[in-house]
């Protein structure tokens, strides 16, 4: 995918971004990256890592709010990731 052509990284779903990650991964596992290029993967990994990251920690923040009522139903509260 041309650079052009990317989403922006805050656009992308977890699975968008984890599929992304491992592409990028790929390419730089390869050994025939131009440096410049390979520059630029690192920096999109690096970022779509971080993307990953805060969109786990945010599904961990909601999973930890879940919480039994007396009767036995499961409730959540929306958590604030920031």
């Amino acid at each position: 995918m041309a650079e052009g052509d990317r989403k922006p990284v805050e656009g992308l779903n977890f699975e968008e971004a984890l599929q992304e990650l491992e592409a990028v991964v790929g390419r730089l596992e390869s050994a025939n990256v131009p440096l410049e290029e390979s520059i630029d993967l690192y920096e999109r990994g690096a970022a779509l890592q971080k993307h990953c990251s805060e969109k786990l920690k945010a599904a961990e923040l909601r999973v930890s709010k879940i919480t039994a009522a007396a009767d036995g139903t499961l409730s959540a509260q929306a958590a604030d990731p920031s």
